[in-house]
C-alpha cells in the first residue's frame, strides 16, 4: 500500500512571488505593486517587479520542471494581470501569456492546475472598496468565467481562492501584508463572508463557462494539531481544538469559520455565537451560494501543534521540547501535522484532499562545488510525506501534494530572505541551481513515494 497510482506529484508558486514583469504586458496594478513601495513594509526594501522573471524565463522554467519529473504545476494567475482594473476589459497581452504557460505545461506533459486569487487584487478594485463592497462577487466570479471559458480546454483543475485566512488576517487585521491595514473587527468580518461569496460565485461561473468537466476547488490554510498519544482522550481532544474558534484579536487564523460553509453550508455555531456583535447580515441565500459543491478541497499545511487531555476534561497544548527542530524562519517541524490534519479533515468534510503547500525555508546557499546541499529540506520532507503516506495508507482519500516551492521567490513582507525552493534563484543573474531536494524529489515521485 502506498499513494495511489494516479497520485499527483506536483510544485506550487504563485504570480506575484514569481513573475516580474509588473509593469509591462499592459498589466494592472495590484495591491501588492502599491504595497511593496511604503517605507518599512518589506524586507531591505525588496519588490516583486523582477522577482525570479519568470515571464521570461517560463519556458526554461517548464523544461526545468519536466528534467525534475513534476507531474502537477500550480501556478496562480494574477487578476490584474487579465483584467487591469479587475472588473473591465480583458488584457489579451496578459492571457497570451498565461496560454502559452499552459501550452508549455500540456506540451511537457505537465498537469496544470490553476489558482484564481493568490493575493493579487486589483488596486483599482482596492479602491471601490475591495473585499468590502458586495459587487467583489460579481467581479471575481466574471473573472472566475473569464479564465474558465479561456483555459478549461487544457486545464482540468482550478482553486478558486488561496488562503484566506492570511490576506484577511495579515492584509487587514494585522497590517503586515498588503494592503497594510488594520480595520475594526466589524468590516474583516464583513470582508470574510464577501470572499466566502465570491468562492461560491466562482464555482458557478467555472462550471457555466468550462469547455468540459473540470474538477474546482478551494486551499486554505491554518495550523494543524496532533494528540501527544493515540488515547481515545487525547484524540478527541485534539480534534476539538482542530476546529475551535479563537478570540477576536486573532480571529482569522482557524479552519472551519473557512471551510465549514464552503463544505457544510453553515458557519460554525461556536463562531457565531462568539463573534455575533461583529457579523453581517448572513442570508439563506448567502450560505447556498457560498457552499455550490466543490469537487476536491485543499489544504496548505506547514505545522501543528501538539494537543492532550488535561486531568480537568479540557483541551492542554503540550509545551514544545527545548530546542525543538525548527525552519530558517523559525516555524517548527511537525511531520506529525501532515497525518493527523488530513486525517481531521477528511473526517469532517468528507471531500478528496489535496495537500496544495507543504515545505520550509532553509538557509541555502551554493557550495565550493557548486550544488546546493539542502540535507535540511529533504529531511523536513521525508518525515511530512511519510506521514501522509501513512494517513494514505490508513483511508484517508490523499489525491496529490504540491511542495511549496518550485524555486525560489519573493516571500512576500520578508522579501527574498526566506529561501522555500526545490530550486535556487540567483536574483541577480536568474541562475537556477536544482538542490539536493529537486533531485532527491524526482527519485520519490519516480517510485510514488514506497522509497520514503
Amino acid at each position: 500500500m502506498g499513494f495511489r497510482e494516479d497520485f499527483l506529484w506536483g510544485v506550487a508558486t504563485s504570480a506575484y512571488q514569481i513573475e516580474g514583469a509588473q509593469n509591462k504586458l499592459n498589466k494592472g496594478l495590484s495591491i501588492w505593486d502599491v504595497y511593496v513601495r511604503e517605507n518599512n513594509k518589506i524586507y531591505d526594501g525588496h519588490t516583486g517587479d523582477i522577482a525570479c522573471n519568470h515571464i521570461q524565463t517560463y519556458k526554461e522554467d517548464v523544461k526545468m520542471m519536466k528534467d525534475m519529473g513534476i507531474k502537477s504545476y500550480r501556478f496562480s494567475i494574477d487578476w490584474s494581470r487579465v483584467i487591469p482594473d479587475g472588473y473591465g476589459n480583458v488584457n489579451e497581452e496578459g492571457m497570451a501569456f498565461y496560454d502559452s504557460l499552459i501550452n508549455e505545461l500540456v506540451k511537457a506533459q505537465i498537469e496544470p492546475c490553476i489558482t484564481l486569487y493568490h493575493w493579487e487584487l486589483p488596486y483599482e478594485i482596492y479602491k471601490k472598496g475591495g473585499w468590502l463592497n458586495e459587487d467583489i462577487v460579481q467581479w471575481f466570479g466574471r473573472y472566475a468565467g473569464i479564465i474558465a471559458e479561456r483555459f478549461s480546454d487544457r486545464v482540468k483543475f482550478f482553486f478558486t481562492i488561496n488562503e484566506p485566512q492570511c490576506f484577511i488576517g495579515l492584509g487587514y487585521l494585522n497590517g503586515v501584508h498588503a494592503p497594510g491595514l488594520k480595520v475594526n473587527l466589524r468590516d474583516t468580518f464583513e470582508m470574510a463572508h464577501n470572499v466566502m461569496k465570491a468562492h461560491g460565485r466562482a464555482v458557478q461561473m467555472i462550471r457555466e463557462k468550462s469547455k468540459r468537466d473540470v474538477l474546482v476547488g478551494y486551499a486554505p490554510t491554518c495550523g494543524m494539531t496532533y494528540p501527544y498519544s493515540n488515547s481515545k482522550e487525547d484524540i478527541e481532544a485534539t480534534r476539538k481544538v482542530m476546529f475551535s474558534i479563537p478570540e477576536a484579536d486573532n480571529w482569522t487564523w482557524n479552519i472551519s469559520w473557512w471551510s465549514d460553509p464552503v463544505i457544510l453550508g453553515k458557519y460554525p455555531e461556536e463562531g457565531l455565537m462568539k463573534y455575533e456583535q461583529y457579523l453581517p447580515k448572513i442570508t439563506e441565500e448567502d450560505m447556498k451560494l457560498i457552499s455550490e459543491p466543490i469537487d476536491i478541497y485543499g489544504q496548505n499545511i506547514y505545522n501543528g501543534r501538539c494537543i492532550r487531555m488535561g486531568e480537568d476534561g479540557r483541551p492542554v497544548d503540550v509545551k514544545r521540547k527545548d530546542g525543538y527542530a525548527r525552519t530558517a524562519n523559525n516555524w517548527p517541524v511537525t511531520p506529525e501535522c501532515l497525518y493527523w490534519g488530513p486525517k481531521f479533515l477528511y473526517e469532517r468534510y468528507k471531500k478528496p484532499i489535496y495537500i496544495t503547500e507543504n515545505g520550509m525555508s532553509a538557509h541555502d546557499v551554493i557550495s565550493k562545488d557548486s550544488h546546493v546541499h539542502d540535507d535540511a529540506r529533504i529531511e523536513f520532507t521525508r518525515k511530512y510525506l511519510s506521514e501522509l503516506k501513512k494517513a494514505s495508507e490508513d483511508g484517508v482519500d490523499i489525491r496529490g501534494y504540491f511542495h511549496w516551492s518550485l524555486m525560489d521567490n519573493f516571500e512576500w513582507d520578508k522579501g527574498y530572505s526566506e529561501r522555500f525552493g526545490l530550486v535556487y534563484v540567483d536574483y541577480e543573474t536568474q541562475q537556477r541551481v536544482l538542490k539536493d531536494s529537486a533531485y532527491w524529489y524526482k527519485d520519490v515521485i519516480k517510485n510514488n513515494g514506497n522509497n520514503l
